[in-house]
C-alpha cells in the first residue's frame, strides 16, 4: 500500500455520516483539502466505470484532472475550500477522456454528462476539513444518434443562414449542452461544420461551366464578395477563380 493510500485512509472521516454516504445513492465522492479522493461510493465507481476503490482512492486528485482542467473549472471547484458550494452544470466529457485518464472499464459509451455540486464538510470549529462532489448524470450517451440528427438537419438546410438554437432542437438538446456535445464528437463546433458543408456545396457549383462565379455562390445563398471569397480562400486554399481553372476540367 503506497503512503498516499495509507495517509487517505486515515484521512477518512469516521462514524455515521461516513456511512450515510457510503450508502447514499446518488454517485459521490470525498476529498481531502489537497484535492486527494479519500472516499468513493457504489454508485459512483458504477456510474463513472472505475474499476476499483484501489486503483481510485489515494491516487485520484481533482486538482489535477485533465478533464477538470480541460474544461476550465479547477479554480471553481478550489472554491469549495473556502466554504462554498459550487455548483457545476453540463459537466460534459468523453468516456474515451475517462479510458485515457483513469483505470475505467471499457464500455461501449461515448458521453457521460452530469451535473456536480461540491459542498464543504467542516470540522466542529468551523473549517473545512473535507469537501464532498454528489454528481446527478442527466445523459448517458452509448451513440451519436443526437450528432446524427444535427448534420441531417444541417445538410437538409445549408442554404439558409446558420441557427444554433434550431439544430439543437432538432437534436433534441438544449443549445449549450447540443454546442459541447457536437464538439465533442465531431472536434469543430456546429457553425464550423455548416461552413464546412455551404463551402462544399458551392465547390460543385463553381465546377458547373454553365455558371459564372457569382452565379455560383448565389446559388448557395452567398453573396460574391471579398467577405465570402476570403473564406473560401481559407477553407479550400485556392481563390474561386483559381479553384474553377484548376478542377473543372478534370
Amino acid at each position: 500500500m503506497s503512503s498516499n493510500e495509507k495517509n487517505a485512509q486515515k484521512e477518512i472521516p469516521d462514524g455515521i455520516m461516513m456511512k450515510l454516504f457510503e450508502a447514499f445513492p446518488y454517485p459521490l465522492q470525498i476529498f481531502s483539502r489537497d484535492g486527494t479522493a479519500i472516499m468513493i461510493n457504489d454508485a459512483a465507481l458504477e456510474m463513472i466505470g472505475i474499476k476499483s476503490r484501489e486503483s481510485h482512492i489515494g491516487k485520484y486528485n481533482v486538482f489535477e484532472d485533465p478533464i477538470v482542467r480541460k474544461m476550465g473549472v479547477t479554480e471553481q471547484v478550489r472554491e469549495v475550500l473556502s466554504g462554498k458550494i459550487v455548483y457545476l452544470t453540463d459537466f460534459t466529457t468523453s468516456y474515451d477522456d475517462l479510458i485515457r485518464y483513469y483505470y475505467v472499464r471499457e464500455r461501449d459509451l461515448k458521453l457521460i454528462n452530469s451535473d456536480i455540486t461540491c459542498f464543504p464538510l467542516l470540522d466542529e470549529n468551523g473549517h473545512v476539513e473535507y469537501f464532498a462532489a454528489i454528481f446527478i448524470f442527466k445523459n448517458v450517451y452509448a451513440d451519436k444518434e443526437e450528432i446524427g440528427r444535427a448534420k441531417e438537419y444541417i445538410k437538409t438546410h445549408w442554404k439558409e443562414p446558420f441557427k444554433a438554437d434550431k439544430i439543437a432542437k432538432a437534436a433534441h438538446l438544449s443549445k449549450s449542452h447540443f454546442n459541447k456535445l457536437f464538439k465533442i464528437h465531431t472536434g469543430i463546433t456546429p457553425h464550423e461544420y455548416y461552413i464546412n458543408y455551404k463551402i462544399s456545396k458551392l465547390k460543385e457549383k463553381l465546377l458547373d461551366t454553365n455558371l459564372s462565379i457569382s452565379q455560383a455562390f448565389a446559388a448557395c445563398n452567398m453573396n460574391y464578395n471579398g467577405h465570402s471569397a476570403r473564406l473560401f480562400r481559407e477553407k479550400v486554399g485556392l481563390t474561386p477563380s483559381e479553384f474553377r481553372k484548376k478542377y473543372r476540367n478534370k
